[in-house]
């Protein structure tokens, strides 16, 4: 099983590192997505509320400064589709960082866990870049005593 993960991990970090690619322009070229979960049935009528879904990205930190993805600002967009579908625009603090080969899936699989969620799309995105600026009051507190 390990080795399956590692394969797996190995496999998204060389997706991510594709995706850093620049462009002619300096643009990134490429998406990068994480993708979990699975179709809910049409009869399932329960739905995970926006509230639900922000609590388990909270669940997600950055194991270097132990800050969740949220409070990070690193979260972007999240759109609920009427089928229970869930997709998320986040970015991470920079294209070189240690472990944005995982933030990502591990966001997927956290949303993809609650009831009501069906399958579920983290895209990476570039644009507009992050900064410290966008972190919560709380965690701009937390960088603060370290």
């Amino acid at each position: 099983m390990a080795d399956t993960q590692d394969k797996v991990l190995t496999e998204n970090e060389e997706q991510l590192l594709t995706a850093m690619g620049l462009g002619e322009d300096g643009a990134m070229t490429k998406d990068y997505i994480a993708y979990a979960g699975k179709r809910l049935r049409p009869e399932d009528a329960s739905r995970a509320s926006k509230e639900q879904i922000i609590e388990a990205l909270r669940t997600v930190s950055d194991p270097e400064i132990m800050i969740n993805i949220w409070d990070m600002g690193l979260v972007y967009k999240i759109v609920q589709e009427d089928n229970g579908d869930v997709k998320i625009d986040m970015t991470v603090t920079a294209p070189t960082c240690p472990v944005a080969g995982i933030l990502p899936q591990q966001a997927a699989d956290a949303v993809a866990s609650l009831e009501g969620v069906g399958l579920v799309e983290v895209k990476i995105v570039w644009e507009p870049a992050w900064s410290f600026e966008n972190m919560s009051d709380e965690a701009k507190a937390m960088i603060e005593l370290f």
